[in-house]
């Protein structure tokens, strides 16, 4: 035990000087470091620097027709912000509609003037349809969204061949008429825009029900309810593009291209075929004529129809694969 004991001892002792000469050893030197990861810095990209958002100073003045908007009424307010903020900022909507009014308009605006519908009605068209031919769910058709019976109503021909709502001039004739009628019925070219959505058997349903004879004291249904303040709101942005942020040279606006019309009173076999005999082909026939609705003209009553051509060198025309 006593020597297990002197062993145990010695054993210390040796540990106790072997760290005091290390010690003495390390005393003086300097230790180097141990090697650190050097992140790379991070530097957050601001997007404010490069892109603003802001919300939209109303004009003072807004009217539709000429008749003024209730702007201090602050609800009125909100839905006329809501339109704007919604219009200015969905840009890609904007700037196609800013190119195609420009090939459009000068169609709509004398056909409006000569019935004495006020100009801010091109408007209407552009909510209807962003002035393109398209149908509906419920079916109204081309650019100002007429409805099948509507159509055959103020004499435009409807049916599988020929479909007149996709006429430009026509149809723009057609909303004339109708928008006469019910302005002489509501006395309020705002109250005749609204009727132009609804209907106006459903105006005066609301405006009964509700004992209220202006569009701006009636609660109506969230598409007619929004539908005047988005033509307002439309037609502020386009007159007055470059206030809203949008650059647009004349090179970038869509034209129409110049063409010549030709009349015909009898059946059409093919329109591919008549198409080819005028150096363009099918599909460039129906750009210029969409009312044309078969492959084919069946006239059994000879009716006078004009076709539209296009100039030569307007269009690329391929091999027609005979």
């Amino acid at each position: 035990m006593k020597h297990l004991k002197n062993i145990l001892a010695f054993i210390g002792l040796i540990a106790v000087v072997s760290t005091l000469i290390f010690a003495v050893q390390s005393d003086g030197v300097e230790e180097k470091p141990e090697a650190k990861e050097v992140e790379p810095q991070v530097t957050d990209k601001n997007v404010a620097d490069t892109y603003q958002i802001s919300a939209i100073e109303i004009p003072k003045d807004l009217n539709f027709a000429g008749e003024a908007v209730p702007q201090e009424d602050p609800e009125i307010m909100e839905r006329v912000d809501r339109e704007f903020l919604v219009n200015t900022y969905w840009q890609s909507n904007a700037l196609l509609l800013m190119k195609r009014a420009n090939k459009y308009f000068p169609i709509i605006e004398p056909i409006l003037k000569k019935n004495g519908i006020p100009d801010d009605f091109k408007y209407l068209a552009v909510a209807e349809s962003g002035l393109e031919n398209v149908v509906s769910p419920a079916g109204a058709t081309g650019f100002w969204q007429i409805m099948k019976g509507t159509g055959r109503e103020y004499g435009l021909e409807v049916n599988d061949n020929v479909d007149e709502r996709y006429h430009v001039e026509k149809a723009t004739q057609v909303a004339c008429d109708y928008l006469n009628k019910w302005k002489e019925r509501f006395g309020s070219w705002t109250l005749t825009a609204a009727a132009y959505n609804a209907g106006p058997a459903g105006i005066q349903k609301y405006m009964g029900i509700q004992q209220v004879d202006d569009y701006y004291d009636l609660l109506l249904g969230q598409e007619t309810g929004r539908y005047v303040f988005r033509i307002l709101a439309i037609k502020e942005i386009i007159s007055n593009r470059d206030k809203y942020g949008f650059q647009l040279e004349e090179g970038d606006m869509y034209e129409k291209v110049p063409t010549f019309t030709v009349e015909i009173d009898t059946a059409v076999t093919n329109w591919a075929d008549f198409a080819e005999l005028y150096e363009i082909n099918y599909k460039v026939l129906k750009r210029h004529n969409p009312w044309l609705r078969e492959p084919h003209l069946n006239n059994s009553s000879r009716k006078k129809y004009t076709i539209e051509i296009p100039n030569k060198g307007y269009y690329r025309v391929g091999s027609t694969g005979k």
